[in-house]
């Protein structure tokens, strides 16, 4: 079902509670957000159209996990700093996010202001989805806009409470996400690719079952490569293998045979002595030849080739997970490679899962290169599962 977008609700000079997703890294201050700001950025274009249409725009987001009580270092000013200088307007932090000083303060806005409610992680009624809580945040505005799609999985206050006080609606993000994961998994241009990486296999079970009779092609690279070469019997070294997942890799690669989809594993891997950023030896081996006791750290160059130049024939590529161990910077280049691979194919509608992968495409300055780039790890993981999504139920049909 098609739910209520943007623009099919009044938000003209009204006052407007927007649900974003402003979870970033923020240990080092404002200037580090701005080297992942994505979605900050993300959400600009849902801002700016209530601006134009002179609303009062009250935002509101969680940070980080403070357990229900108030963490000094998950407020969310810094955010806000940021955000200000992407709008190009003043932006005002709020000390709490409910309550009468809040209630106050959006009372006392005027057209066009931007105010962001402090971290609505800081009360407990927010993850157990507190009626009261709920309500106190309706009370603040006219309508409500959903445009946090990065939590959109999650059962919470401000994703499914505040919906059933007010008009609500998707905001332009996350309508685009919704139509962006709805289009590859339904009415995708073939052929159609899987890329899947990552640390476990078990966080891609969902996924490969509700995908795999569906696609052309299936690359598998990261951790869940291990697991998958040594359902093959091969050695894997040192690296952790999820044992229990075995046959179901197993399965999964018989089934895709059944169903003529092309299963890609690497044919050469970069090992190295210790699972380490710097470890005292590092080796490029083929699939067959890892050595006892080494750890599997990326898939290698000519497996990165490979990948890339069969993902070029592709028309729609589902990205979820870095082929290696990304965040340490000597074994970033196999997913630096596939991910440049994949930024140059003309034609092709490349969609990225969020998390660890949004990141690296971000990292790599690619996030122009890809048709979309999901702000959303788990609920975009859970969007490819088939499940769904309880901040997307609670908007209204069209």
């Amino acid at each position: 079902m098609t739910k209520r977008s943007l623009s099919q609700l009044d938000v003209n000079g009204k006052t407007v509670l927007v649900r974003v997703d402003f979870n970033v890294p923020i240990e080092q201050g404002a200037e580090f957000i701005a080297n992942y700001d994505h979605r900050l950025r993300a959400t600009l274009p849902t801002i700016e159209y209530l601006l134009e249409r002179r609303c009062k725009v009250v935002l509101c987001s969680h940070l980080g996990r403070p357990g229900g009580k108030v963490d000094e270092t998950l407020r969310l000013a810094p955010v806000g700093e940021r955000l200000a200088t992407l709008l190009g307007r003043p932006v005002t932090p709020l000390d709490d996010c409910v309550g009468p000083a809040v209630a106050g303060a959006v009372a006392r806005m005027s057209s066009g202001d931007v105010c962001l409610l402090e971290n609505l992680r800081f009360h407990g009624g927010e993850e157990s989805n507190d009626a009261g809580f709920s309500a106190q945040l309706a009370g603040l505005a006219d309508c409500f806009i959903m445009d946090a799609f990065a939590v959109a999985h999650r059962a919470h206050a401000s994703t499914v409470g505040v919906p059933r006080h007010l008009p609500t609606a998707m905001g332009l993000l996350t309508q685009r996400e919704v139509e962006s994961l709805g289009v590859a998994l339904e009415n995708p241009v073939r052929p159609l690719a899987a890329l899947m990486g990552g640390a476990k296999v078990s966080d891609k079970i969902l996924i490969l079952e509700n995908l795999l009779t569906r696609l052309d092609h299936l690359f598998i690279g990261g951790g869940m490569a291990v697991t998958f070469l040594a359902a093959q019997g091969k050695s894997v070294g040192a690296s952790s293998v999820e044992t229990d997942r075995l046959d179901f890799a197993r399965e999964a690669m018989q089934r895709a045979e059944a169903a003529g989809v092309a299963v890609h594993l690497p044919a050469d891997l970069v090992v190295a002595s210790e699972f380490d950023p710097k470890p005292g030896a590092v080796d490029t081996v083929p699939v067959d030849g890892v050595p006892d006791g080494w750890y599997i750290m990326d898939i290698g160059q000519t497996a990165a080739a490979a990948y890339a130049a069969s993902l070029a024939d592709c028309r729609t590529i589902l990205w979820n997970g870095p082929m290696g161990v990304f965040e340490m910077e000597q074994f970033s280049a196999g997913t630096r490679q596939v991910a440049n691979g994949i930024a140059g194919s003309p034609g092709a509608t490349t969609v990225v899962g969020g998390g660890s992968t949004a990141e690296a495409v971000e990292s790599l300055g690619l996030m122009d290169s890809m048709t979309h780039v999901s702000t959303g790890g788990g609920a975009s993981l859970e969007f490819l599962e088939g499940r769904a999504l309880p901040g997307i139920d609670a908007i209204p049909n069209a």
